[in-house]
């Protein structure tokens, strides 16, 4: 299950990966508590969340063309330290007690630019460190620790969040602190170990490139289109399980905090189920992705928050499994010249559409309540992935057909 970590350059990027991601799992829910301790508002909210992901809108596709461009452990450097750098300006806004909402707006942007080079350039790296053999378990390992991240982060969140009198300060100096573990593991690599892939060269039209050959690539098309579904209406997480504890069950921090941890549980176990996997299907990230729309609408159906809980487990192991298994298909299925900018369609496609979809969530939210904006989004990301069932279906049969063909004329001369 753990045979990547036997390679040195991921192992020291995988310990670093685990304290950083506890770091911004801290921040995200810090985030988020703050904006609504200045606004009260929902909207305030889904805006912020919109603006931290609108670099990934204007930019994420750039991120790929740069990723294929130039080494990758030095895009990572530059990305980290960007990004450690926001989470400690907004942490002394706090602290020194000068914080106003359009600071937290303006830092989420920077903290977005830093991702939208990030993501492409971190996922495409992965197979660098370990090869295309131990890729499924590296990338497995790689959402565990995301995950274990997730289920320290947001409850460690709320816990501070609590003992410093409902301040969020401390919480973004410590992830701001946290970037240094990820720094030094980058730094600390054994350059020739690794195994970097054709760099694309400087030229016009790379982007378009790579958006030409995905459109030529049904399979790779398909994926990103259902991943665009539910990445889209359905992980709105930050969003809708705050409105969700706040508005419908009553709760505080801590109960915030509470389910964001509980969710993570779900996904660490899907996480660790991916790694034991020697090979990603298309038909298991089809099934998970229709399971993940199943479980998102019935959760936002729950009367209790103990219910609505327990539904976010078996949510989160889903949304985990269908995102892991498009991530492995995408790299091992994509020409490596091509690898980092298919890699920035994906994380265009479930965190780039954020900053249209997160305005119009929190406004449904507040008006419509907060139920319908995690059922709506469930059952909105169930009818893309079956259509995207549907449409491989057909695919197949037809490819089929065209096979049987040439036997069917030998046998009938």
């Amino acid at each position: 299950m753990f045979r990547a970590l036997r390679i040195h350059n991921y192992r020291l990027f995988f310990i670093g990966s685990v304290v950083s991601n506890t770091g911004t799992w801290m921040q995200r829910v810090a985030q988020d508590w703050l904006v609504l301790q200045l606004t009260g508002s929902g909207t305030a909210l889904g805006i912020t969340t919109a603006l931290q992901f609108l670099p990934v809108l204007l930019f994420g596709l750039y991120g790929g063309v740069v990723a294929d461009r130039f080494p990758k452990r030095r895009v990572l450097l530059t990305t980290q330290t960007t990004m450690g750098v926001a989470a400690l300006l907004l942490g002394l806004l706090e602290v020194t007690g000068v914080v106003q909402v359009w600071h937290v707006y303006l830092l989420a942007v920077l903290l977005g630019l830093g991702t939208a080079f990030d993501n492409p350039a971190r996922q495409s790296f992965v197979i660098e460190m370990v090869g295309a053999e131990d890729l499924p378990n590296a990338v497995g390992l790689n959402a565990t620790s995301f995950n274990l991240g997730r289920v320290v982060g947001p409850a460690t969140a709320g816990a501070l969040i609590s003992a410093f009198g409902n301040h969020t300060g401390p919480v973004f100096l410590l992830n701001g602190a946290s970037f240094i573990a990820i720094l030094f593991a980058l730094t600390a690599m054994r350059p020739e170990e690794l195994v970097p892939g054709p760099v694309s060269g400087r030229r016009r039209g790379a982007l378009a490139e790579g958006l030409r050959y995905v459109r030529g690539r049904d399979d790779l098309r398909t994926i990103l289109l259902v991943t665009f579904c539910f990445g889209t209406f359905g992980m709105n997480f930050a969003i809708t399980t705050a409105l969700m504890a706040r508005e419908v069950f009553g709760k505080g921090a801590g109960g915030y905090g509470l389910l964001g941890t509980i969710m993570a549980v779900g996904s660490l176990t899907g996480a660790l189920l991916a790694a034991r996997r020697e090979k990603p299907r298309i038909d298991l990230f089809l099934a998970s992705a229709m399971a993940f729309g199943v479980c998102e609408t019935v959760a936002g159906l729950m009367p209790t928050y103990a219910s609505f809980a327990v539904m976010l487990v078996p949510l989160g192991l889903t949304s985990l499994t269908a995102l892991n298994s498009a991530n492995a298909l995408l790299q091992l299925r994509a020409d490596p010249t091509m690898r980092g900018r298919v890699m920035a369609l994906h994380v265009f496609v479930v965190f780039g559409t954020a900053p249209l979809i997160s305005p119009v969530i929190g406004w449904v939210g507040e008006h419509l309540g907060a139920r319908w904006s995690i059922s709506g989004g469930g059952l909105l990301s169930l009818a893309g992935a079956a259509a995207g069932a549907v449409h491989l279906a057909r695919v197949r049969r037809a490819g089929e057909a065209v096979a049987a063909a040439p036997e069917r004329a030998v046998a009938g001369s």
